[in-house]
């Protein structure tokens, strides 16, 4: 795939950039077809940002989340994170580079049900070669922190969907990564439990923490402080939200 199918612009980002996205593209081949799910985006996100992208089913929303997760590669174009041209890295290097940098929250939680609250928040620390001590004291740290402190022995069945997603954020966090990456992190909860969870990233973001939200609920991007909306493979608007404006008028 060549870079001649993108958009292509001279769009220069800020060095103190986290993310910074230039001309990238994706393309997928089925059988004799190709689908291009980004045409060249252009983005910047800065580090402590809160921020949602959002947009309709085939907008490049999805893609460009597991391109920023080092999920998948582009297909052109730049992707740097935290000073690191992603392209560039082999495999190997590409999967401890997400290890440390980054955490994932899913929709599903993706929690072992083998395993109780602590010991799945401790799993990451496991595959890092955390020692037992340290890594069963962060965990404990990590699920007081997200409200959990009194459900350290509970398996996955034995904790309500919030509750599960908490145990996943708290695991999320558990390699201290640079960046927390939520793909529709409220879509199966309900609306009063989902609000708590969009508040605990919104407590989690004030503390310092990069938080983006992939999301095709609008009301969930509104607890953000910057909206990106995509359509049909780039960035079609970014807007600031109403927190961020009451965050900079001192209200």
């Amino acid at each position: 795939m060549g870079t001649e199918t993108c958009w292509q612009t001279d769009a220069q980002y800020p060095d103190s950039a986290l993310i910074s996205a230039r001309n990238l593209c994706r393309v997928y081949r089925m059988g004799d077809q190709t689908v291009q799910a980004l045409a060249g985006v252009n983005l910047d996100i800065a580090s402590g940002e809160h921020v949602a992208i959002v947009g309709p089913s085939g907008s490049g929303k999805s893609t460009l989340m597991n391109l920023i997760g080092g999920l998948d590669r582009p297909s052109a174009g730049e992707l740097t994170i935290a000073g690191q041209a992603l392209s560039r890295l082999p495999d190997a290097a590409m999967a401890q580079f997400r290890n440390r940098t980054i955490g994932f929250v899913f929709q599903s939680f993706n929690l072992l049900s083998r395993l109780n609250a602590q010991e799945n928040v401790e799993l990451p620390m496991v595959y890092a070669g955390v020692d037992t001590k340290a890594r069963k004291t962060r965990a404990k740290d990590l699920l007081n922190r997200v409200g959990l402190g009194q459900r350290l022995d509970h398996r996955p069945s034995q904790l309500s969907g919030g509750q599960q997603q908490r145990v996943a954020i708290a695991r999320a966090l558990a390699a201290e990564p640079r960046l927390l990456l939520a793909d529709e992190p409220t879509g199966a909860l309900d609306t009063r439990t989902g609000q708590e969870i969009l508040a605990l990233f919104a407590d989690l973001n004030a503390q310092g923490m990069t938080v983006i939200v992939v999301t095709h609920d609008l009301e969930v991007a509104q607890a953000t402080r910057r909206i990106i909306e995509m359509r049909d493979g780039l960035v079609q608007s970014e807007r600031r939200t109403r927190i961020a404006e009451g965050a900079e008028a001192g209200l």
